[in-house]
């Protein structure tokens, strides 16, 4: 195995583990806070070279069926996760069989971090994408299980990993929001933390990390959106300042029906 660590308020475990089932999927590093890390501080993990935005796999979902449940019954699109043994799945598709399911415990102290999971996913999502009475149903039984697998007593609508994983990124190395810990860390603190490696990603060349990090008045420590508005914003205040000198030094007459396209047109032949 072998990690990695960002020098900023930014946390990265990167680990790469055999396939040979002998060996244990659990591991545990620990982390040395560089610097002071103020609540809350998102917890997200990354994956590399994971294409979920490959047409296959973003058409294998059924919208309908993530509000109204067993209720709808058209989930062809959802192949091929749209049925098992005979019975419909309940969330169907590829998307929510593959749901990430690596678990991530913080130590402090001997003390154990509580990572609050609540309200990570849009509410925008909780509230009209996911139905509130709709429940798991025969997710994961059948021959070849994916990820995850999902409490068949609480609805959709408040299991937020699933939810988070549902909103497919645009790009092969993509990160997502596993929860927050809001407690404030010190530089110096030490953070232990077990890792169960249940998310193959071998198979196909991928890499997994974990990424801890905080947020100010610009977001997150990626400062490239920021950048790129304020490079946006200052283009804009540039060009608007150049025509507008332009058009101090060529004005243009109001009301001359000289200017119109037609009349230009005749004047010149």
């Amino acid at each position: 195995m072998m990690w990695d660590v960002y020098r900023r308020s930014t946390r990265t475990i990167k680990w790469l583990t055999s396939e040979t089932a002998s060996i244990s999927k659990n591991c545990s590093r620990i982390l040395k806070v560089p610097k002071h890390m103020k609540a809350p501080i998102y917890i997200y993990y990354q994956l590399d070279n994971y294409y979920q935005n490959h047409r296959r796999y973003v058409k294998s979902r059924s919208d309908r069926q993530l509000q109204e449940g067993l209720k709808y019954k058209d989930i062809s699109s959802c192949k091929p996760e749209e049925s098992s043994n005979g019975l419909p799945i309940v969330p169907c598709g590829l998307i929510a069989w593959s749901l990430f399911n690596d678990t991530f415990t913080f130590i402090h102290e001997s003390v154990e971090l509580n990572v609050n999971k609540k309200n990570i996913a849009w509410q925008s999502d909780r509230d009209h994408k996911f139905g509130k009475d709709v429940y798991p149903f025969n997710f994961q039984n059948g021959t070849l299980v994916g990820g995850k697998k999902l409490d068949p007593s609480i609805p959709l609508s408040e299991q937020e990993d699933l939810i988070v994983w549902m909103r497919t990124a645009a790009l092969p190395s993509f990160r997502k929001l596993y929860g927050r810990i809001e407690v404030d860390l010190d530089a110096g603190d030490l953070i232990n933390v077990d890792i169960v490696n249940n998310y193959d990603t071998y198979s196909f060349g991928g890499k997994k990390k974990l990424v801890l990090t905080t947020s100010g008045w610009l977001g997150s420590k990626n400062d490239f959106l920021g950048i790129a508005y304020m490079v946006t914003g200052f283009s804009c205040i540039f060009i608007a300042i150049a025509f507008a000198l332009l058009h101090v030094k060529y004005p243009r007459p109001y009301r001359d029906p000289a200017y119109l396209s037609w009349n230009r047109k005749t004047n010149e032949s």
